[in-house]
């Protein structure tokens, strides 16, 4: 009785990956603890981008529009995650599913150019120091970034027409936690095979074309880098391009073995456990990795919290009869007021 109705049904059923076993309570809380992390650390640094100036500049402007798409990217997902689990149900309209279909691609998309686009930021930034004035000027990076979004709506917009007009005959349980389009055309009674070449096209632009501009660049890069003098210098550029090459690995890596293989090749459980790594866990780790490790971030952070504490001590009608000094570290802040 339960497929009959999931047939003639227009919503769809998304399975998920919680059930009601003590293991999955654990994993619905670590997803929202980290749901939770990257909103905040996203839109704290698009407030810091915002309000220093010193962080006006092509760089963190490219930054943060990947803040904004990994907001938008999390909410898409996880919000709807945590409704089902906690209201036991896991219906989904159609309308809804196109929305997350369109929103998600889109989003995917613009971020796999936009990754691209930072990349050649920093190609030009060390490579060609004197030439960076001129290559990255204003215009290059609202091109950048404002070509980033519309190719990635177009071609949402385009994906999502096509996966929707499909004929779903049999169960609307779709065996993953959002809709995406892999998991929804094993729904359909259609054949999919021309739809499913065109996603294959999109994803050799979308994700092999910019992934190996990335790899060109930082192996510039670190060419590059290899030349310096300065020990100190080699190692910190280092550091800096293997925490970037790892989060692009983890980003692009589940992404293209999820969108290049055929429909016939894919399971649910492989599925859904790639696509934590692109939806969720990268959000994440994007602000700390290209952010937060940064002295002109730390700097703007300083700053603000040195404008913060002011504020309530003038909201309180307080003199400030001493000097704060703001300490920040990695893993750990201190303040000291005499």
């Amino acid at each position: 009785m339960g497929h009959q109705n999931d047939t003639f049904s227009s919503d769809f059923i998304l399975l998920g990956v919680f059930s009601s076993s003590p293991t999955s309570l654990v994993f619905f809380s670590f997803i929202f603890v980290i749901f939770i992390m990257s909103v905040t650390e996203n839109t704290l640094m698009i407030l810091l981008i915002c309000s220093d100036s010193r962080l006006h500049t092509p760089m963190y402007f490219l930054l943060s529009h990947l803040s904004f798409m990994d907001i938008l990217h999390v909410s898409n997902i996880v919000p709807k995650m945590v409704t089902d689990f906690l209201s036991g149900s896991r219906t989904i309209s159609l309308a809804g599913c196109g929305f997350q279909v369109f929103l998600s691609l889109t989003l995917l998309g613009g971020e796999c150019l936009l990754l691209a686009a930072m990349s050649y930021d920093r190609y030009v930034a060390i490579c060609h120091p004197l030439r960076y004035p001129t290559l990255m000027k204003e215009y290059a990076s609202t091109v950048m970034a404002g070509g980033s979004w519309l190719i990635g709506v177009f071609n949402s917009t385009v994906h999502t027409a096509y996966a929707l007009q499909f004929p779903f005959c049999g169960s609307r349980a779709i065996d993953h936690f959002f809709c995406e389009v892999p998991a929804m055309l094993k729904l359909s009674c259609a054949d999919t095979t021309n739809y499913e070449r065109g996603v294959y096209v999109s994803a050799v632009i979308f994700l092999v074309i910019p992934a190996f501009l990335i790899s060109a660049s930082y192996g510039q890069i670190i060419l590059t880098v290899l030349q310096m003098k300065s020990s100190e210098a080699r190692k910190k550029s280092f550091s800096t391009c293997s925490f970037h090459m790892i989060v692009v690995m983890m980003y692009y890596g589940p992404f293209i073995f999820t969108y290049m293989r055929p429909k016939s090749y894919h399971t649910p459980g492989q599925d859904k456990f790639l696509a934590i790594f692109y939806t969720i866990l990268t959000p994440t780790l994007n602000p700390l990795i290209y952010s937060f490790r940064n002295k002109d971030v730390l700097a703007a952070m300083k700053n603000m919290l040195k404008r913060k504490v002011n504020f309530l001590l003038k909201k309180m009608n307080r003199k400030i009869p001493f000097t704060c000094v703001f300490s920040l570290f990695p893993h750990s802040m201190s303040i000291e007021c005499y």
